[in-house]
């Protein structure tokens, strides 16, 4: 039997719209998460707990498969908020730095990497989530940012609303991408087209000095590797050469060990030259991309030469001690900083986002007994999971790759390495290599998505490096 809202609703015959009433939430929202897209949250976990009298543990470990098979192009259909809008720069970019365009931009942590340069600024960013447009335009001042379906917006509006951009960036949801069709036959209005087709027309179009495009590390695995070939093949046709890499950002001072996969393309069809890592990763870490597409992260004759990868606790200590369902506004002034630390907080004097999740008492059993692993709880604590959930981050090990419920810890490997609770946002922030000026728009549920979504900034600066160096 199937342990997620739908199939107990089904089995129940009961209408979505009553259901929703009972469990205090939208229709909308109850389709959302029926159909996988979003993870449903502890107290909508605990409502239809007690509604379909069935455990709580089976109902979470249902709904996190569920998020890991949904189509994620579906997703961004299912989205689409109910009308588009624009918010305008509320300042003028500066003529002396090179002009970036984010597609499909979240929050904006990759343009904000590449504007920790100093060299590059943001210009215009395009989502579909108005949380993730309000956070970017919060955080980008001389960007007009578009929120809506990216289909619905013509390259030629985009063209008028930005300088002619010298860097293209994109994150396009490549899942449902199988065209076989070369690029003379792509039509900006052809409603065949994929969401990466529609990056690929716009690199036709702007024709950017360099493109980035930003994935995941499964794309290179997906249908043997046909996609991933088909993808670049399409890139190719418009005329710029492409090299691409598995990077892990704890390689280049982020303290996650989160691996994405980067393909530049470059118009001036230069040979590519990438940054060497500048932090030493402990080769027993196996890339998620196999020996064959592994990152330059743990090469041995780096391991005297660099420093470690920055850790969990040096990049949180500094953060006060705090139990769950509590927040604190003020920081731990009477801890020494680690550097990172320093050039997370900066000149900041208040500390936000650091409100930790309220856990239910079965919850904070499992949490009590967690180790490193489920495997370490006692026998009959959890009845289902995968090995990870349940589990603490190592304290003097970067941590796992955040996802977007980090806060939960039945999702996910997300509990303190020494406090009784999971990660809160500004925590999460912080191993996301976010500086605590870095500010986030929208409910605590929609801020942690966005933290978890994110590309790392260091990460982007890290890329925007390379490039610079070869400008």
């Amino acid at each position: 039997m199937a342990y997620d809202i739908r199939s107990l609703r089904l089995a129940k015959k009961i209408r979505q719209h009553d259901l929703a009433q009972s469990l205090h939430m939208s229709p909308h929202e109850l389709k959302i998460v029926e159909r996988g897209f979003i993870m449903p949250n502890t107290d909508i976990l605990e409502r239809a707990a007690q509604f379909f009298q069935v455990s709580i543990d089976l109902l979470t470990a249902a709904h996190y498969q569920l998020g890991r098979t949904t189509p994620a192009g579906e997703g961004y259909v299912t989205a689409i908020p109910e009308a588009d809008f624009v918010l305008p720069r509320r300042s003028v970019p500066a003529l002396d730095k090179p002009a970036i365009v984010d597609l499909f931009c979240g929050v904006g942590g990759f343009s904000h990497g590449f504007e920790l340069t100093g060299y590059f600024q943001a210009t215009l960013g395009v989502d579909l989530l108005p949380d993730r447009a309000h956070t970017f335009a919060h955080n980008h001042q001389a960007a007009t940012v578009f929120c809506g379906d990216i289909q619905r917006l013509s390259l030629e509006t985009i063209a008028a609303a930005t300088p002619m951009p010298y860097i293209l960036l994109g994150s396009p949801p490549c899942q449902g991408f199988s065209s076989l069709r070369p690029f003379r036959t792509l039509r900006e209005k052809d409603p065949r087209n994929t969401l990466f087709e529609y990056f690929a027309l716009a690199v036709a179009a702007f024709q950017p000095e360099w493109f980035v495009l930003e994935n995941v590390v499964g794309l290179l695995t997906h249908e043997k590797g046909k996609t991933f070939k088909t993808m670049l093949d399409l890139l190719a046709e418009t005329g710029y050469s492409i090299d691409w890499r598995v990077l892990n950002a704890a390689a280049y001072g982020v303290p996650q060990r989160r691996e994405r996969l980067i393909v530049i393309g470059s118009r001036q069809r230069r040979t590519f030259v990438w940054q060497d890592p500048t932090h030493y990763l402990d080769e027993r870490f196996r890339s998620m991309a196999g020996k064959k597409y592994a990152p330059m992260t743990s090469l041995p004759l780096f391991r005297q030469a660099l420093p470690p990868a920055i850790s969990v606790m040096e990049a949180i200590h500094d953060l006060p001690d705090i139990a769950a369902g509590e927040m604190s506004h003020r920081y731990a002034d009477d801890i020494p900083m680690t550097d990172y630390e320093k050039r997370m907080r900066g000149t900041e004097t208040q500390l936000t986002l650091h409100d930790a999740t309220a856990h239910t008492p079965n919850m904070l059993n499992i949490i009590r007994h967690a180790g490193y692993n489920r495997s370490a709880l006692p026998p009959g604590l959890t009845t289902s999971g995968f090995s990870t959930t349940y589990s603490r981050l190592e304290p003097d090990l970067p941590a796992v790759t955040l996802t977007v419920n980090f806060v939960h810890p039945a999702s996910n490997k997300c509990i303190h390495p020494c406090q009784d609770r999971a990660l809160t946002p500004r925590e999460g922030a912080r191993l996301q290599s976010f500086e605590d000026k870095y500010q986030f728009i929208g409910t605590r549920s929609q801020i942690v998505k966005q933290i978890g979504n994110a590309v790392p900034p260091l990460l982007g600066k890290a890329v925007a490096e390379m490039i610079a160096s070869q400008i």
